[in-house]
């Protein structure tokens, strides 16, 4: 689990494609990650990291880097297998017991990929305007919680299968929305509360059908 409070960002240092067939291609994928000096400490084999709001597993651990592997279904459904090496991710380290609940609770499953239709500066902040994929917008309120490249943010207004968020200068700067341009694809993940509550509903529980 994770709170979407990110900690560092790294740099895709090394692309591998797994299973390659005539064409090239890799139907997975294994990639060295770089991190600042130290942020490492501590973990293990197998600790998981969220990755740009993907939760993946590490293999494999050098001093300030690790090594992960991505499956053909994680590289459909999120925006992995669009990364190139240099490209700049947002990272956070598994949740503790005991640590500070600083954003929400985040999964580290990426829920789809969502567009960014325009980022314009507002007051002190920047304002980011994003529109879902389908089948997402019920599950997204004025408000709620989501959570944009692996960072927890407040959902300030929605309209049909769009919605915006505004983000203050030092999240800007310390993960990578502020680098994000029109026309760029994110990982979505929703609130983890409605998608329970959704399913409840589904369900029609503690109504009348059996």
């Amino acid at each position: 689990m994770f709170t979407g409070i990110i900690t560092a960002t790294g740099r895709v240092a090394a692309i591998e494609p797994i299973g390659a067939g005539e064409d090239g291609r890799g139907h997975d994928m294994r990639l060295g990650i770089e991190t600042p000096a130290g942020w490492l400490e501590g973990a293990a084999i197998g600790a998981s990291i969220a990755c740009s709001g993907c939760c993946l597993t590490v293999i494999a651990l050098e001093a300030d880097r690790f090594i992960v592997e991505v499956s053909a279904e994680t590289l459909s459904k999120t925006t992995l297998g669009a990364w190139r090496q240099d490209s700049r991710i947002n990272l956070e380290r598994a949740l503790r017991m005991g640590d500070e609940m600083g954003g929400h609770v985040v999964s580290g499953h990426v829920d789809g990929v969502a567009e960014l239709l325009s980022a314009t500066p507002e007051n002190g902040s920047l304002r980011l305007w994003f529109r879902l994929p389908e089948g997402l917008a019920p599950f997204v309120a004025p408000k709620g919680s989501i959570t944009i490249e692996g960072v927890s943010l407040t959902v300030n207004e929605v309209e049909g299968s769009g919605f915006g968020v505004n983000v203050i200068p030092h999240t800007a700067s310390v993960t990578t929305l502020g680098d994000l341009r029109p026309g760029a694809r994110v990982n979505i993940e929703i609130d983890m509360l409605a998608r329970y509550v959704a399913r409840l509903r589904q369900f029609n529980l503690g109504g009348t059908k059996a």
